[in-house]
């Protein structure tokens, strides 16, 4: 069942998606060459901590035990649900940070793919088109649309240029719970054509293009949690959480 926020829900909404925001920022400023993704991971428990929040990740279950992070650090060929450890940055990385809150019973969830150093061009526009797919879609999920519209555009644009969308992992709606339906697609699948999702006001829900390189085909290490390119080529991923409303679409982790 598809939960439909209240105004003031999505207030509170959007006070845990502006604290997301400003750890996002936080990294992002202090992410370099050298640095760890247990120094980030550190950081992130750090300011969420001061602030009365709880990490929505860390002890997450799943097949490979509780999540031990309060970030996903993902590195280059590294798509989602990287365990954060003492692996140093090197030049030429990019990372992709994924970090969730809750906030006063509200959930926050936003992701960003940072570069280090000097990244190779291909790389970097791998990047900026993710990027740009994700701000496509804040910018056509508008009221009383419907996602299928929203999915193909952004599949259709990374396709375009050259890279891959992946398919195993998906957005999703978000509000009390990390992961409440429905299920948002990036692209366009018999299964979304059957069941589409109607852009009505008081939806929320989190917007993850994920993008590679290379093949969409991933697969998970060892480790119960790390999702890799089947291929080795690097990956990006970006995530907001946004709301409908009727005026518009609003973007509660810019």
């Amino acid at each position: 069942m598809v939960y439909l926020k209240s105004e003031k829900e999505i207030e509170k909404m959007y006070a845990s998606g502006q604290l997301v925001r400003e750890v996002l920022d936080r990294l992002g400023e202090i992410v370099a060459v050298g640095m760890t993704t247990a120094d980030l991971d550190a950081e992130a428990q750090r300011i969420a901590h001061e602030r009365g929040a709880a990490c929505l990740f860390k002890g997450y279950p799943g097949p490979g035990g509780p999540f031990p992070g309060a970030i996903c650090a993902s590195v280059n060929e590294e798509v989602v649900h990287g365990i954060p450890s003492s692996r140093e940055l090197q030049d030429g990385d990019i990372i992709s940070v994924d970090f969730g809150i809750l906030l006063d019973g509200w959930c926050g969830d936003s992701a960003r793919t940072f570069c280090v150093g000097d990244v190779p061009a291909e790389t970097r526009k791998l990047v900026d088109v993710t990027r740009h797919s994700l701000d496509m879609a804040t910018a056509l999920a508008q009221p009383g649309g419907r996602w299928s519209e929203v999915a193909t555009a952004m599949s259709d644009y990374i396709r375009s240029q050259g890279f891959s969308v992946i398919e195993q992992y998906v957005g999703h709606g978000i509000g009390e719970e990390m992961h409440e339906e429905p299920q948002v697609p990036n692209y366009v699948s018999p299964e979304l054509r059957r069941r589409d999702i109607l852009l009505e006001p008081g939806l929320v829900l989190a917007i993850e293009p994920m993008v590679n390189m290379g093949t969409k085909r991933c697969r998970t290490l060892r480790d119960g949690w790390t999702v890799v390119t089947a291929d080795g080529k690097p990956s990006a991923h970006w995530e907001h959480t946004i709301a409908i409303t009727e005026t518009g679409v609003r973007v509660l982790t810019a």
